[in-house]
């Protein structure tokens, strides 16, 4: 049954007029704080909002005016200031091209080298401002004469002659030994008591490792929650409208044509992403039960085989370490030296390929095979650099060994009288290792790949092709370059400057591989998941770096003849020594208390209140979403309904009433106000009424007075099938 042509205009108990919603809304706006630049209205309405927060002829107080001045400086000085960041940042060119045509996950790859180059550098500033500068500027007394130990090492014996003959200046500047003797190392920092200096550049020495770390730690936290991927906030079944992108993606402001083919390179890789990651959940959805049962049966054998294929590299790398170190003698040492850097790039080559080929023996779709692979690829990377660690522990400073030196000296002092020094070295090498094997595997592999490729035809070099960019394999590369940096900061402070070199060269020469050389990886990365991953790996490559050098620096014994601390049993005891000399009785014992475990209680239960607010919140934000989802098709199918209603009632006619109208009036609101949505704070969508007054079904009115008629667009708009009015 259809409704009639006339409605009468009796209104429903309770329901506001329009002109009372209109006039509430203009007090609403007029009211508030909120700056007028930031409103959802068109330049039109916001205008007449601007007119009625400041009618003519009022005059404001000069210190309005003077505020209101203030803040339009100030925010047109931030704006500035953050156009003129953006146009000097690094490499900001280079990272729109590379954007542009490959998309935003390769893009983040360059982003996140430029990140670990940042934070290279602020650890380097933080070593130069409170080490290097104070000590040039301070001049320390002289820390007197070295002590001159008789150790007791049996079965010593001396260096064979036949080792000089291989020494030269660049195996020296190869193996570090050529700056031992300067700031790059340990040993070279010597300085005199305590109690003959203002400034303690041993305290400085000893915290600025663990201030690098810190902020390194929290500024990769920061970047980790940036990029967080928001379907983990909206829930897995969400998908982006790709309608969104496709009115809204280009750049109306181009001019140029390289310009506009990036940009058409970009909104295509966008695209892209989409639809893979679209595929992906629509497979994951069709999976039965058994067929999930089966992927699981078949997902435990294969990672049985890599567990025992990443334990037996892992062991490879503990004996090659140990046996560098155990045959110094020996007249091939010198080539012995780069033994463990080696095993270590071996291992991280040759894994990934037989992680590859396990797991395509499975037939696994290509999201799994490639997340499967990463995920043991990232294991095999972190657990190789934490074995070496250990085996240089076990080797140099006895972890788990009995030997007589141990036992007088706290470390092997009959082979490493500078521990510190042989550490530094060690790592050295691994980082100078890892940079020339990045510039070889680029001039002396992929190149003459390409040029071949490029030069001849055949079946064999088209299915030999170009080199693969893979993002998640380079990243995992210059992670384990910085978790090197990190792990060296207390035995080689200026390493951090040594990798930011790498880092910048390894932009170049990557960029000139990827425009060059390669191809584009053949499964898209969306920017916010590839982000948070590199800052996860990043993460956990930080937490292998602080464990071993908080150990060193709290249990280990200094060296007894190099170094800052020479006459202290760890290098953390300079701490109480400063805090017993520096501090008053009553300081003394609240840093006494802080560091007790008395303390530790209150502060477990303080971070656990905080933990279960944020959990709280965050279930909280969740449970928002989720009913404003209800709203939005609650309002959606509201719409449906009205738009439907108004297509079967009259067009209304032009309004007659004569004189001037106030801005302020509903009859002179622009009709740019609420073009198609209701107006803010209106209860709803509500049908126009033609003539005086129109009522619809459920007795509700237009909330935007003077929006005469029905969009065209509305009356497109069929009820569903088995609706009946």
């Amino acid at each position: 049954m259809l409704l009639p042509r006339s409605v009468p205009s009796e209104r429903a108990p309770g329901v506001p007029e329009p002109e009372e919603l209109w006039e509430a809304e203009m007090e609403r706006l007029r009211g508030s704080g909120a700056p007028v630049r930031g409103l959802p209205y068109a330049m039109m309405d916001k205008r007449l909002i601007w007119q009625l927060r400041e009618p003519a002829g009022v005059q404001t107080l000069r210190w309005q005016r003077w505020q209101r001045r203030r803040q339009t400086v100030e925010r047109r000085l931030r704006e500035a200031a953050q156009r003129l960041a953006r146009g000097l940042g690094l490499w900001e060119g280079a990272l729109y091209e590379i954007g542009g045509l490959f998309g935003t996950g390769i893009r983040s790859y360059f982003t996140f080298l430029r990140f670990l180059l940042l934070l290279n550098l602020l650890s380097l500033l933080l070593t130069a401002s409170f080490v290097l500068l104070p000590l040039a500027w301070l001049r320390p007394p002289d820390p007197g004469p070295v002590l001159n130990l008789t150790l007791q090492c049996p079965g010593s014996s001396q260096s064979q002659p036949g080792v000089l003959r291989f020494h030269n200046q660049l195996w020296h500047v190869l193996t570090g030994r050529a700056f031992t003797n300067t700031y790059l190392f340990y040993g070279a920092y010597r300085v005199g008591p305590e109690s003959s200096s203002v400034y303690s550049i041993r305290l400085a020495y000893l915290l600025s490792p663990l201030a690098c770390l810190l902020l390194c730690f929290c500024g990769t936290l920061q970047r980790m929650v940036k990029g967080l991927p928001q379907k983990t906030l909206l829930g897995q079944g969400y998908q982006a409208p790709l309608s969104a992108k496709v009115f809204s993606s280009w750049d109306f402001c181009i001019r140029v044509q390289e310009a506009a083919t990036i940009k058409k390179h970009e909104i295509s890789n966008e695209f892209k992403v989409e639809l893979e990651e679209g595929r992906r959940f629509q497979l994951m959805q069709r999976q039965t039960r058994a067929q999930r049962a089966c992927h699981l049966l078949s997902y435990l054998r294969v990672n049985v085989l890599i567990g025992l294929l990443v334990v037996g590299a892992i062991s490879a790398i503990f004996w090659a370490t140990k046996y560098s170190q155990d045959n110094k003698e020996e007249s091939l040492f010198l080539l012995l030296q780069y033994l463990p850097p080696g095993v270590i790039a071996l291992v991280n080559f040759l894994g990934p390929l037989l992680f590859t080929f396990l797991v395509q023996l499975e037939n696994y779709p290509p999201n799994t095979e490639v997340n499967l692979t990463l995920i043991w690829c990232v294991v095999l990377k972190l657990a190789s650099l934490g074995m070496f660690s250990l085996s240089l522990g076990q080797t140099i400073l006895c972890i788990g060994r009995d030997k007589t030196s141990c036992e007088s000296y706290g470390y092997n002092a009959c082979d490493y009288q500078c521990w510190e020094n042989s550490i530094g070295e060690e790592l050295y090498k691994l980082s100078i290792f890892n940079f020339l094997l990045t510039v070889a595997f680029a001039f002396l592999v992929t190149l003459p790949r390409r040029l071949l490729v490029d030069r001849f035809s055949g079946r064999f070099w088209a299915w030999l092709e170009r080199e693969e960019f893979l993002v998640p394999k380079n990243v995992l590369d210059i992670v384990a370059g910085q978790t090197v940096t990190w792990m060296g900061l207390f035995y080689c402070p200026l390493l951090p400057l040594l990798n930011s070199v790498f880092l910048f060269l390894t932009f170049y020469i990557k960029k000139y591989t990827l425009l060059k050389n390669s191809r584009a990886s053949s499964r898209p990365f969306r920017a916010s998941s590839s982000t948070f991953f590199f800052q996860l790996v990043l993460l956990l490559g930080l937490l292998l770096a602080a464990v071993p050098l908080g150990y060193v620096v709290s249990s280990i014994h200094s060296s007894w003849d190099c170094g800052l601390f020479t006459n202290y049993s760890a290098p953390w005891q300079v701490v109480p020594e400063l805090v017993a000399l520096g501090l008053p009785p009553i300081g003394q014992r609240a840093l006494h208390y802080l560091g007790s475990h008395a303390f530790s209680f209150p502060l477990l239960i303080m971070l656990s209140l905080v933990l279960t607010v944020c959990i709280s919140q965050t279930q909280a934000n969740a449970r928002a979403i989720h009913r404003l989802r209800k709203q939005l098709v609650w309002v959606q199918e509201k719409w449906h309904l009205v738009e439907d209603l108004s297509r079967l009632l009259p067009e209304p006619g032009p309004s007659d009433s004569p004189g001037p109208k106030s801005p302020a009036s509903p009859a002179s609101r622009p009709r740019s106000f609420c073009p198609g949505f209701p107006c803010p704070g209106s209860p709803g969508p509500q049908a126009p009424r033609p003539g005086p007054s129109v009522v619809d079904a459920a007795g509700l009115r237009s909330p935007c007075p003077g929006q005469h008629g029905t969009p065209a667009s509305a009356r497109r708009f069929r009820f569903p099938r088995g609706a009946e009015l």
